[in-house]
């Protein structure tokens, strides 16, 4: 008799990546395109594959980082002061392309604001040949990708605002081929819809708040759901995200197991106030 083993998570590590080029997608959303020699062994799982990245003060050149050769950098960087330590936030790979060469390109689209934080002020001023440090995948099998279909998915559902617009639009180009698929996408703009070319049989709804579109909760309440045992995948603003998750599980009585849901910001809090709360919570 044999013992199955789980199958190894590949680990993060942490990548110098040098941007290439940039463009604008929408009024609300930047790509960034990078690539050169830091990009070497950089692996991602696609569809919402989740990094970290690290970001300059203003007026330092570079990001402060720790890293240990141990990979436990972590409570070194919560050591430093608040203002040294660099800025981390959570972003998704929106595509990895590799060349004949061996080279590979990373695509990471930035949401922007109005008001926005430093990520948003970085990637406006990103320009070619500047650096960026991530934290980043060294194998598709990894834990920083939650859109996981079960094999018994009759359809699948996605839920986001502009901030998990980039992670919606993988996950639905990674569905495989006639794959039948529902998603309520939230952006500020008319402009903010992007082609997304997908394989899958999907409808996509477009709730343009500026056009006064109901809310994401709202608008699936008032649809009549495919056919097939659903899987759903929700991501954005905490609140929103709660809500929605309520509506499938409470009054659509779907399996909560088959629901996966990420805040990715939430309203009035920084990340690093959300962090603090965490830390807080965990203690």
């Amino acid at each position: 008799m044999t013992t199955a083993t789980a199958p190894a998570i590949a680990p993060f590590r942490f990548f110098g990546l040098t941007v290439l080029r940039t463009s604008r997608l929408s009024p609300s959303m930047r790509r960034i395109t990078f690539g050169g020699p830091g990009c070497d062994g950089f692996v991602a799982g696609g569809r919402d594959q989740s990094l970290s990245v690290f970001l300059p003060h203003p007026g330092q050149t570079e990001a402060v980082v720790p890293v240990d050769g141990n990979g436990e950098w972590f409570p070194a960087w919560r050591a430093l002061p608040a203002d040294v330590r660099a800025v981390m936030r959570s972003y998704t790979v929106r595509a990895q392309r590799y060349a004949p060469d061996g080279s590979t390109e990373i695509d990471i689209d930035f949401a922007l604001h109005e008001d926005g934080g430093p990520a948003c002020r970085w990637a406006e001023a990103a320009v070619p040949g500047q650096r960026l440090t991530v934290l980043g995948p060294t194998g598709e099998a990894n834990n920083g990708v939650r859109f996981q279909p079960p094999q018994d998915t009759g359809c699948v559902l996605i839920c986001a605002d502009e901030t998990a617009l980039p992670a919606a639009s993988a996950a639905l180009e990674w569905l495989p081929a006639g794959t039948k698929a529902r998603a309520w996408l939230e952006v500020p703009h008319s402009l903010d819809r992007l082609d997304i070319r997908t394989e899958a049989d999907v409808r996509i709804t477009w709730l343009v708040r500026a056009e006064g579109a109901p809310s994401a909760v709202d608008a699936v309440r008032a649809e009549e759901l495919p056919e097939g045992t659903p899987y759903v995948w929700i991501a954005g603003e905490s609140s929103g995200v709660k809500a929605l998750r309520r509506h499938f599980v409470r009054e659509r009585l779907l399996d909560r197991r088959r629901v996966t849901f990420t805040g990715y910001w939430r309203r009035g809090l920084s990340e690093e106030q959300l962090r603090e709360q965490a830390a807080r919570v965990a203690a």
